[in-house]
């Protein structure tokens, strides 16, 4: 039911399950799934809610039968189902009402078929003989040559300096702009805004992966992860702040693993604070995109920052992005200053536009697409680019030098602000 990212992840699987509401059924079942070579075994108990259950914690088969019989909305509950089911799977669904409209959704959610009860043993032979033959029909080959995975860190060097939005709006280029598979990955547990920001749901994959890092692979990423487009998928979470995350880190690192293993690109929204508390999440990157904006407080903790990356991952290329820039007399310092201070250009410039910002939270939608002729968004592409011609080998480093804090004269540009009011 589901749509695979990237086809051939490899999983054990049944050919055919069977979760029926009733023993009689279950009679009914068992001589058509015996002559097809299948254990009769496995038609079991438990409907389309056991189904649900079972699936969650185990592979799905390769064709699934559900009983229909004892869910009140089966239109809308069968969506649970395709939740937990792994993609190619065919899924038979069976049901005692009569109804061409709910004939018609189960359909359009991705069912196969809709057999109605008292079974018909032809016509269920005959529905089973079709799935299997599209089980086992060959599948096209994907010839077109795989692109170099891209890993990305985004960081702001501050709060409230805009870079969740910046990280969502890379996701979203790279998906649409550049076609690529890509993963978003929102590592601020309690307070995350990727999911809000593309107005989806967060789901509770992020905090079962730190429940429990030994579930993580690819099956748990297609289950996990929420589809915001055809290439574009999200991981995050909105735990209780009652609720304090404990964390080796480890869940993150497989994480990131299992992505760039089934993604293109990965962009991860990563808060300061975590990468201090685990350097190993920024080892992996190949680039660190540090978001600041032209303030004092942002000066200083730029230039701690570099610092830092220089001394836990000096083999990551660091680029640095100046975010929500408003003309020169209403910025705290001047860019030129500010470059001064941290002793390297900066390599990005976002100008600042307010409406639509306003507006993509209004909507939620990334900025990316709902700016596409504003000056805002040019940078952003760029950047794009540049982080792709990275992960081939062009390389995104900036020959910039590295700031040091000791040579940050914090006076200096106290003094000429208040020269400048």
């Amino acid at each position: 039911m589901n749509a695979p990212w990237k086809p051939g992840m490899l999983t054990v699987r049944d050919p055919f399950l069977a979760f029926v509401s009733d023993e009689w059924t279950a009679e009914a079942i068992r001589p058509l799934v015996a002559e097809q070579g299948w254990s009769v075994d496995k038609v079991m108990k438990g409907g389309l809610s056991g189904a649900i259950q079972s699936l969650s914690v185990s592979a799905s088969p390769l064709i699934l039968l559900v009983d229909l019989t004892e869910t009140d909305d089966p239109a809308s509950e069968i969506n649970n189902l395709a939740e937990v089911c792994e993609p190619g799977t065919i899924v038979i669904a069976i049901g005692p009402v009569n109804d061409v409209r709910l004939y018609r959704s189960l359909v359009t959610s991705g069912l196969h078929d809709y057999l109605l009860k008292p079974l018909n043993p032809d016509q269920l032979r005959d529905t089973i003989g079709q799935a299997r033959a599209m089980a086992h029909a060959p599948r096209p080959l994907d010839t077109a040559p795989e692109k170099a995975p891209c890993t990305v860190a985004v960081v702001g060097v501050r709060g409230g300096v805009g870079a969740s939005t910046i990280a969502t709006s890379l996701g979203w280029l790279m998906a649409e702009r550049l076609e690529r598979t890509t993963a978003l990955l929102d590592l601020d547990v309690h307070f995350g805004t990727a999911a809000l920001a593309l107005d989806l749901e967060p789901g509770r994959g992020l905090v079962d992966a730190i429940d429990n890092p030994s579930r993580i692979d690819g099956l748990f990423l297609e289950r996990a992860m929420v589809k915001a487009s055809e290439k574009l998928a999200i991981l995050s979470a909105e735990a209780p702040i009652s609720a304090p995350v404990l964390t080796d880190g480890l869940a993150f690192g497989q994480l990131q693993d299992e992505m760039r293993l089934n993604f293109e690109t990965t962009i991860v929204d990563l808060p300061r604070s975590l990468m201090i508390q685990q350097p190993m999440l920024v080892g992996s990157a190949q680039t660190i995109v540090l978001v600041t904006d032209l303030t004092l407080a942002a000066a200083r903790d730029t230039i701690r920052l570099l610092a830092w990356v220089k001394a836990h991952a000096p083999q990551v290329t660091v680029l640095t992005l100046a975010n929500r820039v408003q003309p020169p007399a209403q910025s705290e310092i001047s860019q030129s200053d500010f470059e001064g201070s941290i002793e390297r250009a900066l390599d990005f410039v976002i100008p600042y536009d307010p409406k639509l910002v306003v507006q993509a939270a209004k909507v939620g939608k990334p900025i990316a697409e709902l700016g596409r002729t504003s000056r805002t968004i040019a940078p952003l592409i760029e950047l794009t680019q540049r982080l792709c011609a990275s992960a081939e080998g062009g390389g995104a480093g900036s020959p910039a030098r590295r700031g040091l804090l000791d040579r940050f004269d914090l006076k200096s540009l106290l003094n000429k602000r208040a020269r400048a009011d």
